[in-house]
């Protein structure tokens, strides 16, 4: 079975065809990354209107990479929640016309699961040199989900059947991580700057924070955060009105990667820290990280070297953004869900993936 899928959630527009779930034919992602950078993060209007731009080449080119026609196809799968609306609309346009004209049967799939998906990818077609990992997930699996938007931890029990374990109270991690790289003074996307600069710093440099919530799975990141924000006005010697802005021009680099670093591990305690507690009370067969932090080494590092068993992580440009990962979860929701109807789907810009209509736990 061959699925068709489109992400437009937010900067990335995106198409893939994924057979089976499981292999990779195609997997096309324009960026508006370089658009954004100019603005220090996503203006939602701009956005939009990219989007409406390169919707139909990216998908075309899809098929093109996969060497396919419309008779090929045995399905679509788009992102229609979370996100910003405008985005979203014009995916789910494109999708629900696509579904009606050239009558394929339509799957609307959630973002943030479908984050998690892109670790069943373990096939690619020739052409692609992606380094996968061998073997799918086994049941139950702990999912660590964390991005610019949603820091969670998940307990899948099987396809579609989950509970949420935690989640963050405030910032997700990717939101800090662009407010820290700001402080900094380095450019948007935040996460990846920051990484690259941990690199070269300390970290245990500068003492920050972690935060101690009743739920110990649960997460908050706005205090390590404004911690940061304080430290660097401390380093300066300045007081806590001066403006933030600014200082970054007052930092040398040797005091900006130390922060980045330090930054970096305690924002990845944070996380580790819940995910080995969940793995200890429930056991699962295998871990996963997904979402566009997970792209970071040093999260990928720490969480091997904390957790007892062998964890498989995907590929750096599946962590990110991609419709690869939406048309694999859009394959198995086809094995036990009736497609929408392409006249009715609407999109909902923020609604938690314990509501999606297939989750079994919810029936």
């Amino acid at each position: 079975m061959k699925i068709l899928g489109i992400e437009s959630s937010c900067d990335e527009t995106a198409a893939s065809v994924v057979e089976d779930g499981r292999k990779l034919l195609s997997n096309v992602v324009n960026s508006q990354i370089d658009i954004h950078a100019h603005y220090g993060g996503v203006i939602p209007e701009i956005a939009a209107r990219s989007h409406i731009e390169v919707i139909n080449p990216v998908i075309n080119k899809a098929l093109s990479d996969a060497d396919l026609t419309w008779d090929d196809i045995d399905g679509i799968a788009v992102t229609y929640a979370p996100g910003l609306v405008g985005s979203l609309l014009v995916g789910t346009l494109a999708a629900r016309t696509l579904a009606i004209t050239k009558n394929k049967p339509l799957y609307p799939v959630h973002h943030v699961e479908g984050h998690v998906y892109a670790n069943f990818i373990t096939e690619q077609a020739e052409y692609l040199n992606l380094t996968l990992p061998s073997k799918q997930p086994e049941f139950p699996m702990l999912a660590l989900i964390v991005s610019g938007g949603h820091s969670q931890l998940v307990l899948f029990k099987g396809h579609g059947d989950y509970d949420l374990l935690g989640q963050t109270q405030d910032d997700a991690v990717g939101e800090a991580y662009d407010k820290v790289a700001k402080i900094l003074g380095y450019p948007y996307p935040g996460g990846p700057a920051v990484d690259k600069a941990a690199l070269d710093g300390d970290p245990y440099k500068y003492p920050l924070p972690k935060a101690k919530l009743q739920n110990p799975y649960d997460f908050s990141f706005s205090g390590v955060k404004t911690a940061v924000l304080r430290a660097v006005q401390r380093e300066i010697g300045e007081d806590y009105t001066f403006p933030s802005h600014k200082l970054p021009a007052r930092l040398d680099e040797t005091q900006r990667v130390d922060f980045a670093a330090s930054f970096q591990r305690v924002s990845n305690e944070t996380l580790v820290d819940a995910a080995e507690r969940a793995f200890k009370a429930y056991a699962p067969k295998s871990v996963v990280i997904a979402g566009g932090v997970a792209a970071s080494r040093a999260l990928r590092k720490m969480l091997s070297e904390r957790l007892p068993l062998t964890i498989e992580y995907a590929p750096m440009s599946l962590c990110t953004d991609n419709a690869a990962m939406i048309a694999t979860l859009g394959y198995y929701y086809a094995q036990v869900k009736e497609p929408a109807d392409p006249y009715a789907l609407e999109v909902i810009p923020s609604i938690s993936m314990t509501k999606t209509a297939w989750n079994k736990s919810e029936e």
